[in-house]
């Protein structure tokens, strides 16, 4: 059965002695060598608008922290517990370790092996004296010996290489995931952050609306006490009111969910941020201005796209591995023995023994399992393009949805403020002509209704405004280069 053997190997083979063999054929490398796929990449985004936003380099500093651009200081406060505190972080930390580790490992494939070996050996026996006593005497047999032996696997057909080369690039992926990972933390307590104050918000809506409602409640009945009113328009304020009551205890959940959430995120247990939570603020206010960055860059500096071009990198090595499995292997051996009757004799060096050798290993026959392995890890290959690509295009249908809700929010942001505006003025009418007469009680409970809706849907507004500019900057990659020193540190 042939043995397939490159040109290359052959020309190698060529040029002299053994070992100078052996030091050329250190220069081949089987397998294909990696080459960075090239995706489409659009020269703009679809639904940028035409005014709003500013298309800045792939270093602005807004996008690097672009949580400051909300002025809030309670959450820049929460955002630097994160980046120190998070579990998450500190699993993906391990992570990098790890694959910093088997780097190391592979590397290490590159030099001899090296090993040391003792021992020590009594034997006993009798032997008949030969005396007419009949006596014994013993004797005694010791050896002694020490060693040291030695070898190396040449990387002829480069496969050592392609493994170094494959745990670098991995190496890099789990560096791209642990920015990957920041990055969707900043997102994350931000997000949390403006629902915690989002909720707030609609709460103080909801427990003026119930304020006002019990008032209305009072009067309607002190109105049928006194024959103005009926006990249909009482009943209906009841119900008006138990209503409004029974949004409360949701929006309560809500918020102690979202609190908890943000306790879980900077690494405490639910509860610990009563302190810095519990006082209720405004949302934080989104700027009129953001801004994006033009489609290649955000290719350039998303961490997932990153990570996933380095496993695709790393599976490519791969096949070089696979590919090496199918040439001869040459392993250099040697060692150094001393043998010796008494431990102090091993440092005289009386009997010694020297050996040294050139083994060659040649795959004959497996089946054809060494080239359905290529088959895998080609296969493999295509698996790691194929999420590569899905990833790149996941990154254009997210900046390219932020941006549509951005634009969509601010517009219905502006027609919630004229409803309320609406809405209350109608209110304050529907009570005045109620309490002259010209109008019926469900007049007035239409409008109360409208009024609450209103201003509960302009306070969900208010949040999703600024949670939109989160979204949009957490898929622009903004917040990619925030990589802590004491992170950064652990991860070595």
């Amino acid at each position: 059965m042939s043995i397939p053997f490159s040109i290359k190997v052959r020309a190698c083979l060529a040029r002299g002695s053994l070992f100078a063999v052996a030091g050329a054929l250190s220069a081949c490398a089987v397998g294909p060598n990696y080459k960075e796929p090239v995706v489409p990449v659009p020269g703009r985004w679809h639904a940028q608008p035409q005014a709003g936003v500013k298309v800045d380099s792939v270093d602005s500093s807004t996008l690097a922290s672009w949580w400051t651009t909300l002025n809030d200081p309670t959450l820049n406060q929460l955002i630097d517990n994160a980046l120190a505190q998070n579990k998450t972080v500190k699993q993906t930390v391990a992570s990098v370790k790890a694959a910093r580790a088997r780097r190391s490992i592979a590397t290490a494939g590159f030099f001899p092996t090296l090993g040391a070996s003792a021992g020590a050996s009594r034997s006993d026996s009798d032997a008949s004296s030969g005396t007419s006593s009949g006596l014994s005497s013993l004797g005694n047999n010791e050896s002694y010996s020490a060693g040291l032996d030695a070898s190396w696997e040449l990387d002829i057909f480069g496969g050592q290489r392609r493994s170094v080369e494959s745990s670098t690039a991995t190496l890099a992926a789990t560096e791209a995931d642990l920015r990957d990972v920041l990055v969707t933390l900043l997102g994350d307590v931000a997000l949390s952050y403006v629902n915690v104050r989002t909720t707030q918000s609609r709460l103080t809506f909801a427990e003026r609306s119930l304020q006002s409602q019990r008032e209305v409640l009072d009067i309607t009945g002190w109105r049928a006490q006194a024959g103005l009113a009926t006990e249909l328009d009482v009943e209906q304020a009841k119900a008006n009111y138990a209503q409004t009551r029974a949004q409360i205890p949701s929006l309560e959940s809500n918020l102690a969910a979202s609190k908890n959430r943000l306790a879980v995120l900077t690494g405490q247990e639910p509860g610990a941020l009563a302190a810095i939570l519990d006082e209720r603020k405004a949302i934080p206010v989104a700027p009129a201005d953001i801004v994006s960055s033009v489609p290649a860059d955000v290719v350039r500096r998303r961490p997932d796209v990153r990570s996933a071009e380095r496993r695709l990198a790393a599976q490519t090595a791969q096949v070089g591995v696979a590919t090496a499995a199918l040439y001869p292997s040459l392993t250099l051996s040697g060692s150094i023995g001393v043998d010796a009757d008494s431990a102090g004799g091993l440092l005289d060096n009386n009997i010694g023994s020297n050996r040294y050798g050139l083994s060659l290993n040649m795959p004959i026959f497996r089946a054809g399992a060494l080239r359905q392995n290529i088959n895998v890890q080609n296969a493999l290959v295509d698996q790691a393009l194929a999420s590569y690509e899905a990833t790149v295009l996941g990154v254009y249908e997210e900046v390219e949805n932020a941006l549509t809700s951005w634009v969509n929010e601010q517009r219905r942001h502006s027609a919630l403020i004229e409803a309320v505006t609406s809405a209350q003025l109608a209110y304050d009418l529907a009570v005045v002509q109620y309490n002259s007469g010209l109008v019926d009680f469900q007049t007035v409970l239409t409008a109360d209704r409208q009024l609450i809706t209103a201003q509960d849907s302009l306070a969900v507004s208010d949040g999703e405004i600024a949670s939109n500019l989160i979204r949009l900057y957490k898929a622009l990659g903004g917040g990619w280069s925030v990589f802590p020193a004491a992170t950064a540190a652990a991860a070595r």
